[in-house]
């Protein structure tokens, strides 16, 4: 069998410039969108963090208006809840930067091939947290609060609820994350990629 000739057209899209140089590139999702409209790649390689624009959405964004696209993910970001959100918004494979040297052009030619890969480190936290309660949209934005420095008095106003309803929020979070307290949950937030850092 003989492999197809065709050049692959690879889109990169990440905020580092370093990281862009010498590939057709976009520094935000907001370009991204323009430059795949443009140039309608075989491959778009797409950053999470970005300014303007992140990855993710400019991913739903891409796919709304080509279903075909197909996105890698290239981030240094292996939360369970961030490759979750990617896979769900259509991304194709999930891979670090760490591991660009070795696995990349792999990882491409599986997409192209029209396969999935997830890099070995997004399948073990996903694993790893699968059957794990995950916390509800309230607790999600207690516990974003919580990450900004927030008090539970200060949390109950910001959500309009009640001190209670936000401990018994707390009470929940830090059970569901096996977290010993408010801090070390909202590391593990961070971590997982349940809430993202502004």
């Amino acid at each position: 069998m003989s492999a197809d000739p065709r050049p692959v057209r690879i889109m990169t899209v990440d905020d580092h410039a370093l990281f862009r140089q010498g590939i057709a590139e976009a520094s935000n999702g907001l370009e991204a969108i323009e430059k795949f409209r443009e140039h309608r790649p075989d491959i778009t390689l797409m950053d999470l963090q970005m300014p303007d624009m992140n990855g993710l959405d400019a991913m739903v964004a891409i796919r709304g208006e080509f279903p075909d696209a197909r996105i890698i993910v290239l981030t240094t970001y292996i939360g369970d809840a961030q490759v979750l959100r990617a896979m769900n918004a259509g991304a194709r494979a999930y891979l670090l930067k760490t591991l660009l040297d070795t696995e990349l052009l792999e990882t491409i030619r599986a997409v192209q091939a029209g396969r999935r890969r997830l890099s070995a480190e997004a399948s073990y936290e996903l694993a790893e947290h699968a059957t794990d309660d995950p916390l509800t949209p309230g607790e999600v934005e207690v516990l974003r609060l919580i990450a900004a420095g927030n008090a539970n008095k200060q949390i109950a106003d910001r959500l309009s609820v009640s001190e209670d309803t936000v401990k018994a929020r707390v009470k929940n979070i830090l059970a569901k994350l096996d977290a010993s307290d408010r801090t070390h949950a909202a590391m593990i937030g961070i971590r997982r990629g349940i809430i993202e850092t502004q």
